[in-house]
């Protein structure tokens, strides 16, 4: 099947009801695995689960099925993935910056933009590597893994294929960081006696890539790393929605129109109100029930929005992508263990030297 557009066309209930269910009933599989003790323990969401059985399906029993759910599979992989998106902003706080400090913004900040630099100069320069490839590995190592691949592939307009082998990179390379971090952990406590465990935390939270395996190395450490670990990755995903819109800024002067003028490209608006409703969400103004509602329902979309991806993605495509995506991850992950490790005990030494000297 070719890549599709989501259009106006299919619009109609009857047209995109079937697709809608396929993937309703495929995220609810993956929720109810997700929510078992033995699979989240492995750090393995429900978006990743999600998106396994929708590739699963989609090699199989999805080829015969896609002319009556193409319209639905279509929608929930673009519209639903934008409204969830947004309802993301329900998760987070901006008091949150304020319990992991300065330090930590800066931290993150450093952590980000370094590695997704890296990705670009690593994808393009040496692994010859399309520059979409690049971008969407790159976004899922650097923020919030599978997470934010979708959140920028609206922005890239990025085909599925490409979508799909940026997740794979960024949800094999954390699972393996949720039982290498907590080995780290006794090692750099020997090597550095003066490290805690929050600053280990803080470290965890901003090098892992996905929020539910930054959980479940945190916890392995112990409580005081894992509060902080999660606070330092709340933070990180903060970062997405400005990240997205310089993106598409950046997007903007690389795409030339006809005549020498710039092609109009669409703004992410979807970014702009997760940055809405994060500061909405700061006043505390529903109650806790709400939130945790609104949460539900939000993992509910992403999660068909994994589906959809999942059943618009084939093998062979990902066969075509060869092993450079692999090895684009594999070096993106050395980074954040090392690179990461030493940014960070850059910023918690010179931090108390410059409140010092101020």
């Amino acid at each position: 099947m070719a890549e599709l557009t989501f259009t106006k066309s299919h619009l109609s209930p009857t047209r995109w009801l079937p697709g809608l269910l396929l993937t309703a009933a495929i995220a609810t599989v993956a929720l109810l695995a997700g929510a078992q003790p033995h699979v989240a323990a492995l750090g393995l969401s429900a978006l990743t689960l999600a998106i396994v059985l929708g590739i699963i399906l989609g090699n199989t029993l999805y080829p015969r099925l896609h002319r009556a759910c193409d319209s639905g599979v279509l929608l929930a992989k673009q519209r639903l993935l934008r409204l969830g998106i947004i309802l993301y902003g329900f998760r987070l706080t901006f008091q949150q910056i304020a319990d992991v400090g300065v330090s930590g913004v800066l931290i993150d900040a450093l952590t980000l933009s370094s590695t997704f630099l890296l990705a670009c100069w690593l994808g393009r320069r040496w692994l010859r590597l399309d520059r979409e490839t690049c971008w969407l590995i790159g976004a899922g190592s650097s923020i919030c893994g599978a997470a934010a691949v979708l959140a920028t592939e609206p922005v890239v307009k990025a085909q599925a294929s490409k979508v799909a082998v940026a997740i794979a990179t960024v949800v094999l390379f954390g699972t393996l960081a949720i039982f290498i971090y907590p080995l780290l952990w006794p090692l750099a406590h020997q090597l550095w006696p003066e490290l805690s465990a929050t600053q280990f935390g803080i470290y965890t939270g901003s090098t892992v890539h996905e929020v539910a395996q930054v959980v479940a190395a945190g916890h392995a450490i112990g409580p005081e790393a894992e509060n902080a670990a999660v606070i330092a990755k709340m933070l990180r995903v903060m970062m997405l929605a400005p990240f997205l819109l310089l993106l598409a800024a950046r997007l903007q002067r690389l795409t030339p129109g006809g005549h020498g003028e710039k092609r109009a490209l669409p703004f992410p608006w979807f970014a702009l109100l997760f940055i809405v409703v994060a500061l909405f969400n700061s006043l505390h103004l529903l109650p806790a029930s709400w939130i945790a509602a609104i949460n539900a329902v939000d993992t509910l979309l992403l999660a068909m929005a994994m589906a959809a991806l999942g059943l618009t993605t084939h093998v062979s495509a990902l066969k075509q992508a060869g092993v450079r995506p692999l090895l684009l991850g594999a070096l993106l992950f050395i980074w954040l263990i090392v690179g990461g490790g030493a940014l960070n005990l850059l910023v918690h030494h010179f931090m108390p030297l410059a409140h010092q000297l101020s």
